[in-house]
This record gives C-alpha cells, sequence and structure tokens, in this order.
C-alpha cells in the first residue's frame, strides 16, 4: 500500500508556506524602503556639500534649484571653463517623488526636502511625519512644500546658518 499525503495535509502546508512567505515579503517591502530613505537622505548630505562649497565661493547660495539630475556649476549651461561642483545631481530613488530645494530670497539660507516613505519607523533628525512648513518660524506655517508623488515632504535638511522650520500642524 503507498503512502500520500491527504488533501488535508496539503492545504495545511500551503496555508503555512503562504503565511511564511506574507512575513517575509513585508520584511523585505520595509526593508527597500529603508534602503530607498537611506539613499534620499545620502543624496542630500551630498547635494548640502556642493552647496556650501558654491556659498565659498560666491558668498550666496544659488537662488535656483540644484539641476537634480544634472551638473551643478555656477550657470545652467556648465561652461567648460566653469568650476564644477557635482558632476551628476542625485534624482530621487522612486522616480514619482523628487526633491526639493527652498532658498531665501538673499541667498543666505537654503533646504533641501526629501519624501521619506519609512517615516513613522524613522525618528531620526529631519523627519517629520507631517512634513515641514514652507517658511520659517514665528511666520505664518503656509502651506507644506511636496515632493512629487509622495505629496508632503517628510525629510529636511539645512544650511548651517539656516533658520529653523518647524514641523507642518
Amino acid at each position: 500500500m503507498k503512502k500520500s499525503f491527504t488533501l488535508i495535509e496539503l492545504l495545511i502546508i500551503i496555508v503555512i508556506l503562504g503565511f511564511l512567505a506574507a512575513l517575509i515579503s513585508g520584511n523585505i517591502l520595509n526593508s527597500l524602503q529603508k534602503g530607498r530613505d537611506a539613499r534620499r537622505k545620502n543624496d542630500l548630505s551630498q547635494v548640502q556639500r556642493a552647496l556650501e562649497l558654491y556659498y565659498e565661493d560666491y558668498k550666496a547660495y544659488p537662488t535656483g534649484a540644484p539641476p537634480f539630475g544634472y551638473a551643478f556649476c555656477q550657470t545652467s549651461a556648465c561652461y567648460s571653463t566653469e568650476k564644477i561642483y557635482m558632476m551628476k545631481t542625485p534624482t530621487d530613488p522612486n522616480s514619482t517623488y523628487s526633491y526639493s530645494y527652498i532658498v531665501d530670497p538673499a541667498g543666505q539660507y537654503y533646504y533641501l526636502l526629501s519624501c521619506i516613505e519609512n517615516y513613522v519607523n524613522d525618528k531620526g533628525p529631519g523627519v517629520s511625519s507631517t512634513g515641514f512648513c514652507s517658511t520659517p518660524p514665528p511666520a505664518a506655517c503656509g502651506t507644506a512644500p511636496t515632493c512629487g508623488g509622495c505629496g508632503t515632504c517628510k525629510f529636511i535638511l539645512g544650511s548651517p546658518n539656516a533658520i529653523p522650520i518647524s514641523p507642518h500642524p
């Protein structure tokens, strides 16, 4: 007589394997979010360093956003005689998201903003679950800056002399 699995035993094994697969896939998605968030923070840190080099040369930050995805020079054309601050500025790892740049009209301070996918669990510096005000306090908060498809930006870096921006209510 041949021994084989019954239908009930096979169903139980399939349910157990499905449950384990669901647990693993949840952890994988969380790890991918954390990885993209770490890349965003690192990207903006590199742009911050380039902006500080620019400030050393011109005593003001650029009034327009760094050209995310392109070379960052004194002018948008990047002539051969110009100093290149970044060969290619980074873009968000998620193509529907984007980085934002807010600068003081006089070019004396700036803010770099980004999405954070895992903001519920990320309590690191510069992270807010509600986003940030578009103007420094204590003035009116204004609307929260957006970062593309993710909506409200949840991570901020500023110049060393930047006026602190409060979390959006």
